[in-house]
């Protein structure tokens, strides 16, 4: 977990409608990204706990300036990458 590159970091679940949906919108806006799934990672899954109050919380994105956010819509995460 290394989110000090330059790409956008989301952590996913496999079920989580959301997170696909920010996905095809980060594709489609060429937006580079890597996906980081919590599942069958104990460290994510740890990581996202602790930016969420104790849940695991998503999409939980990392922005490439270091800012997390946790559920963000597409216009949320729009506007966080514009500032």
């Amino acid at each position: 977990m290394d989110p000090s590159r330059d790409d956008v970091v989301i952590y996913t679940t496999l079920t989580c409608g959301q997170c696909g949906a920010l996905k095809l919108w980060l594709k489609r806006e060429r937006i580079p990204f890597r996906e980081i799934g919590i599942e069958n990672d104990a460290e994510a899954r740890q990581f996202v706990r602790g930016v969420s109050g104790g849940y695991t919380s998503v999409p939980t994105v990392i922005l490439p300036n270091g800012r997390v956010l946790v559920e963000p819509t597409r216009a949320h995460v729009r506007a966080a990458l514009a500032a």
